[in-house]
């Protein structure tokens, strides 16, 4: 049964008092905020609001209907909604518990369980089709839900079923000599059956079953052998550690792959394996490298794309939901790992721009893609009968992790990531109590307050992420200014007592930033936040412009007067007009929004523009009709169902 399990908080459904078998794994530097103790206001706390509730209000018969009846046949993929749901559900009762969460989640389990049948299967697909398609992915969302169920509620039958699940599974595969890597669509080589490691390795952990680490331990092995789709086996590993980019490894399917990733990560908890955590590191700046794009996402046409080079042009299915939240996952694992405030960064980016801009403003759709040009289309149902598609459920996945990396805390002191209005508390290693407030309108505006209020007077570090883009930062401590550098965690060590405040100031100037392909094209930062045009602000007219940028690479902007209410922010950009025979140089300001509320109508009328080129048209900024690419096969534009609405 391996080692004494240790009492921890476990990230993915917020656990706080179950059992972690460890192995001679390797240890997190940052541990995840408890379930409950980090409560996040202002827009962003807004955003994450609206998605619990649609997440608590989800049709638990529609999801569970497809397991009964076995209704996948021979190919589908209606066994991951399940899954899906019920771990953002977790998060959502993890973030703050309440009666009808909690109910949600014994109902959603009970009414799964009573579908597994009698040799421990639970999925959608008829026997004769076991292993097939995406049979083995969608019975990795019923363990991942398990799993997040008895994290959070401490079902036994929960965690129960999961072991008969997964040891149907093994001996299904025993049985028939079954080269998991060999199994599900021939078009992905093995990579969704592959992602089975995460929850496989999740219940070695929770059980210390020493046949699931051997199960997870014998796939990854099998990742680096001959199989039949190439002499050299997936190489998720070496190709990884060799820095190979990754649309040159296994298959190109984005999501798929980076759930691999995510299992390596816990399997390197176990076993401390340093191939195992390194592997996941050069893979994730490998996608820094070659994918991400301006707003934190990546992928078309749900594959990588070498997308930071391409992510100029007019891609047909830019940045699938689904990758969105699986990469913050991915970061979130990371910065678990290695305590890189480097992760952080990417998490925040990713949060305020790509997937934040997937969400329709009241929660309750999403989308599939999301351009950097063009507009915003809600996803469309991939089954009816379920009523969901596959980034509808994993987009609130991304979301309500939030709270989890928020604020952080290692051995001796807390860590804060995120700057938003709110509360977290945490407890030192002595039991001290510590409770850090923020007052801020960040990144709105550039001041953050910290209020540091122990239970009783300790000496202690507190953490503050300084992002990498804040080349000018100030930092006050009772007054008296601290030294910071950007890209790294500061640590104010001193003796607090309650109310003591930290005064944070950062860098909000605009940023330009070119086109990584080095086409003639450019993008406006300001912080985290990614600008763009929008037909609500920006008018046509026949005139041709350039970006005025200052020598040191930053554009001056400035707060505009009017704007939308649906809007976030909004500021006036300075553009020169190209010199011609009717009037000699000058300057304009055109306004650019942030990229989440750019085209947040949600309609064909409402376009958007994120990369300008240089020199710009105004009569052609925007791109009418970019719902036809995305939506190849359907004569008419997508919209969302009934309960989710447009500004």
């Amino acid at each position: 049964m391996g080692r004494a399990p240790v009492f921890l908080v476990i990230l993915m459904g917020g656990w706080s008092a179950g059992s972690l078998a460890r192995g001679d794994g390797g240890v997190d530097v940052l541990q995840p905020a408890a379930p409950g103790t980090v409560k996040i206001g202002g827009w962003i706390g807004h955003k994450i609001d609206v998605c619990r509730e649609h997440v608590r209000t989800q049709n638990v018969d529609r999801l569970v209907r497809p397991f009964r009846d076995h209704s996948d046949g021979g190919d589908g993929f209606r066994c991951e909604f399940w899954g899906k749901w019920l771990t953002s559900l977790a998060l959502a009762d993890s973030y703050r518990s309440q009666p009808e969460t909690r109910a949600r989640l014994d109902e959603a389990v009970k009414a799964l369980l009573a579908t597994q049948d009698a040799d421990g299967y639970i999925g959608t697909y008829q026997a004769a089709h076991h292993l097939a398609n995406w049979d083995v992915w969608g019975r990795k969302y019923v363990l991942l839900g398990l799993v997040a169920a008895f994290d959070r509620t401490g079902n036994p039958e929960a965690l129960r079923a999961a072991r008969r699940v997964l040891d149907h599974l093994i001996r299904e595969t025993a049985r028939g000599h079954v080269n998991l890597t060999e199994t599900g669509l021939d078009l992905l080589k093995g990579l969704p059956p592959s992602s089975i490691l995460e929850p496989v390795v999740l219940l070695h952990q929770r059980t210390g079953e020493r046949a699931y680490r051997q199960f997870a331990e014998d796939l990854v092995t099998r990742w680096s052998q001959p199989y039949r789709f190439g002499s050299g086996g997936l190489r998720l590993i070496e190709d990884a550690l060799a820095d190979v980019p990754p649309a040159r490894i296994a298959a190109p399917k984005a999501y798929e792959m980076m759930s691999c990733y995510e299992g390596l990560c816990e399997l390197y908890r176990v076993t401390g394996d340093p191939r195992h955590r390194d592997a996941a590191l050069h893979f994730a700046q490998s996608v820094r490298r070659t994918e991400l794009m301006v707003n934190g996402s990546c992928s078309n046409q749900e594959l990588w794309c070498d997308g930071a080079r391409l992510q100029t042009e007019m891609l047909e299915q830019p940045q699938e939901t689904c990758v969105t939240a699986t990469w913050m996952k991915l970061c979130t694992q990371l910065l678990r790992l290695t305590g890189d405030p480097l992760w952080a960064d990417e998490l925040e980016r990713s949060l305020y721009n790509a997937l934040a801009g997937a969400m329709m403003p009241d929660g309750g759709w999403w989308s599939y893609w999301t351009p950097l040009t063009g507009q915003r289309v809600p996803s469309a149902r991939q089954f009816e009968d379920v009523g969901l598609s596959c980034c509808v459920a994993n987009g609130p996945r991304g979301l309500l992790l939030t709270p989890s990396w928020a604020v952080m805390t290692t051995r001796d002191g807390p860590v804060v990531n995120l700057y938003a209005p709110g509360t977290a508390t945490m407890r030192l290693a002595d039991g001290t109590e510590v409770c850090i407030g923020q007052e801020t309108d960040y990144p709105v505006g550039a001041r953050v307050k910290l209020t540091i209020s122990p239970a009783v007077p300790r000496r202690f570090p507190v953490r503050l992420r300084i992002p990498a883009w804040s080349q000018e930062t100030t930092l006050r401590v009772r007054g008296e200014p601290v030294s910071c550098r950007p890209g790294t965690y500061v640590s104010i060590e001193r003796d607090w007592t309650s109310g003591d405040p930290i005064e944070l100031t950062v860098d909000l100037r605009g940023r330009v930033v070119p086109a990584p392909s080095g086409a003639p094209q450019m993008a406006v930062v300001r912080g985290p936040i990614v600008l763009a045009l929008d037909s609500r602000l920006a008018r046509a007219d026949d005139v041709t412009v350039r970006l005025h940028t200052e020598a040191n690479g930053m554009v001056t902007l400035k707060p505009s007067r009017e704007k939308p209410d649906a809007v976030w922010m909004a500021f006036e950009v300075p553009f020169d007009i190209k010199p011609t025979h009717f009037f000699n140089h000058r300057q304009v300001t055109l306004p650019m929004c942030d990229f989440a509320s750019a085209g947040n109508a949600w309609s064909e009328s409402n376009l958007f523009r994120t990369w300008l080129p240089q020199p710009l048209f105004l009569r052609q900024m925007f791109v009418a009709e970019t719902w036809r690419l995305m939506n190849p096969d359907t004569p008419r534009r997508p919209e969302a169902p009934g309960g989710a609405k447009s500004p």
